[in-house]
């Protein structure tokens, strides 16, 4: 059983009783929070909009050696920006080009003058207007447009060496960086749990699995994963090798349902009892359909 990081010595959590969009406007009655927290030499900084006093979802962003990793939402981007007017960060690194990553790009660069290294193919979609869902406006609010650079293959800080890792499946510009010497892996959203409900359209169980292979057979004593929804998880192998064995297996099932006559609603009742609630609050954009079509699609 993986063994989950508790917090321990937070940081004050850094809080705003008014809600700013990327436009200026305010919209009072609603709070927008970070909590912090450290891992070794790692600092987490987790982060999420509030409505009626309870978070709506976290996402995680982690500073070492001046080094960020993600910026989280636009909601939280004035937040992440005084913690780290007292935190120094000397670059920026965005895992992909998803909204609740990047959403504190431009405030940081305009603050700081940092350079914000990504993925080549997330670089021109960082840089332009994003089309979001209600759902994700609601969550998450819309990235101010920013410039990035592409990911080298490897970025130095004064104490550590991060290799860039190609990590596809959850987007097509996707990477992971891993501090080989402390066996460090900053996972982005290539892995957010063993088990797994609902996915984005887009997504490529296939390519999951052969990135989450890649990473497992990198050669660290030990993995550990910070992933983007705040979990650090210390057995980063088994955790990784978990979640293959359990898409490989929906797979097999799935196949299996298809190859009987069954349809892909057919298949997600056999094997979920139905279409999972999200389906509905994300407009169609996160579903177990979207799961079960993915896990067909994979080679044996």
């Amino acid at each position: 059983m993986a063994k989950f990081m508790s917090y321990a010595e937070p940081f004050p959590a850094y809080r705003s009783h008014a809600e700013c969009d990327i436009r200026g406007r305010q919209k009072p009655g609603r709070e927008r929070v970070i909590e912090t927290a450290t891992f070794e030499e790692v600092t987490q900084i987790r982060m999420s909009r509030e409505i009626g006093g309870k978070p709506v979802y976290w996402v995680a962003a982690y500073l070492v050696d001046g080094l960020l990793i993600d910026t989280g939402c636009s909601y939280t981007a004035a937040e992440l920006a005084a913690f780290l007017s007292i935190h120094p960060v000397r670059r920026i690194v965005n895992t992909h080009f998803h909204e609740d990553h990047i959403g504190g790009n431009h405030a940081l660069q305009e603050k700081f003058g940092v350079e914000i290294f990504a993925p080549a193919d997330s670089v021109p979609l960082i840089a332009r207007e994003a089309k979001l869902f209600p759902y994700q406006e609601t969550v998450w609010g819309y990235p101010a447009p920013a410039e990035t650079r592409p990911l080298p293959a490897v970025i130095r800080t004064e104490r550590h060496l991060f290799e860039v890792i190609d990590t596809p499946g959850h987007s097509a510009g996707h990477a992971a960086l891993v501090e080989k010497s402390r066996g460090w892996c900053f996972s982005g959203d290539i892995f957010a749990r063993e088990k797994m409900k609902f996915i984005r359209p887009e997504e490529e169980m296939g390519e999951t699995v052969v990135s989450m292979k890649r990473l497992i057979d990198l050669p660290t004593d030990r993995l550990i994963l910070f992933t983007s929804v705040g979990r650090i998880v210390e057995d980063g192998r088994r955790a990784l090798q978990e979640c293959i064995q359990y898409i490989e297996e929906l797979s097999r099932r799935a196949k299996a349902l298809e190859k009987n006559g069954r349809g892909i609603p057919e298949i997600v009742r056999e094997l979920f009892g139905g279409e999972h609630a999200f389906a509905e609050i994300s407009n169609g954009q996160y579903t177990t359909e979207n799961l079960v079509r993915s896990v067909l699609k994979m080679e044996e």
